[in-house]
C-alpha cells in the first residue's frame, strides 16, 4: 500500500456522473481519484496506478461486478468497498464473503462514503503495519502440512486439495500464522484482520473462527489448531514455519 500523504482511490463504475461526483467530492477531501467503467478500465488502472482502495459497483452493464471482485481478490489484497441496490441484500452478503471489506448502498450520501473509505484506509494501514513488520518478505506460511501461500491467497491441505478461504477467513487465518502460539484477543484479530467495521461486531470474530476451524480442524467442536482462551481471545496452538 502506497504511504503518499493522499491515498488513491479507484472508482469502478459506468455512470460517468456518479464517477465525476466521487472524484470531486473525494479530491476535496484529500483523496486522489482514479476513475473506470469497465473490468478492462480497471485491470489497467491497477497496473498504472499504486491503488490505495477499490470503489466497486457490483451493477457495471453486462459485467459481473463478483465476477470482478473475485479477480481482485486474486490480484491484490488492496481494500475493497462495494456499492449495492438498497434491495440487494444476496449481493451485499456474497460481496462481503468474497472479498469486500465494506459496503455502501445506492443512493449514497458522499459524506457516508468519505466515512466508510477513510475507515477501512485506517483499518488497513493498521493491519499492515502490524503484519509487515514480520510478514514483508514472506511467500507462505506452514504448519502440519498445511501452506497457506500469501501471493496467491490459496490454502492447501496436507493431502494437497485445495481449501477455499473467504476474504476474512483468509486474513483471520493470516493473522493467527503472523503470531502463533500466542493468545490474541477479539480486538486484536478484528484488527489483523481488518473485519471491524461499522456493520461488524466483536461476536463476528467467534463466527469467523467457526468457520475457518470447519476448513482446516478433523473435528471442529475438538479443535487441534484454534483454541479458545475462555475470557481473553484465541490462540493458534501449532508451530508455523515462514517461507520466503
Amino acid at each position: 500500500m502506497s504511504t503518499a500523504l493522499h491515498p488513491q482511490i479507484l472508482v469502478v463504475d459506468d455512470d460517468a456522473t456518479i464517477r465525476e461526483a466521487i472524484a470531486e467530492y473525494l479530491g476535496k477531501n484529500e483523496l486522489r481519484v482514479t476513475a473506470a467503467a469497465s473490468g478492462a478500465e480497471m485491470m489497467r488502472a491497477l497496473d498504472e496506478h499504486a491503488i490505495n482502495l477499490i470503489l466497486l459497483d457490483l451493477r457495471l452493464g453486462d459485467e459481473d461486478g463478483m465476477q470482478l471482485a473475485r479477480k481482485l481478490r486474486e490480484y491484490s489484497p488492496i481494500p475493497i468497498i462495494i456499492v449495492t441496490g438498497k434491495q440487494d441484500d444476496a449481493d451485499r452478503i456474497m460481496g462481503l464473503e468474497l472479498a469486500a471489506d465494506d459496503y455502501i448502498t445506492k443512493p449514497f450520501n458522499l459524506r457516508e462514503l468519505l466515512a466508510r473509505t477513510r475507515a477501512v484506509l485506517r483499518r488497513y494501514q493498521t493491519a499492515s503495519g502490524v503484519l509487515s513488520e514480520r510478514a514483508d518478505t514472506r511467500r507462505a506460511y506452514r504448519f502440519s502440512g498445511w501452506e497457506l501461500n500469501l501471493r496467491t491467497r490459496r490454502l492447501t491441505a496436507p493431502q494437497g486439495d485445495r481449501i477455499e478461504l473467504t476474504n476474512g477467513e483468509f486474513s483471520l487465518l493470516q493473522a493467527f500464522c503472523t503470531a502463533p502460539q500466542r493468545v490474541l484477543s477479539r480486538d486484536q484479530l478484528l484488527e489483523l484482520s481488518r473485519l471491524n467495521s461499522t456493520e461488524v461486531y466483536d461476536r463476528s470474530i467467534d463466527v469467523q473462527i467457526l468457520r475457518l476451524r470447519r476448513k482446516i480442524e478433523a473435528d471442529p467442536s475438538q479443535p487441534q489448531y484454534i483454541k479458545t482462551e475462555r475470557g481473553v481471545g484465541y490462540i493458534f496452538i501449532s508451530p508455523v514455519e515462514s517461507m520466503h
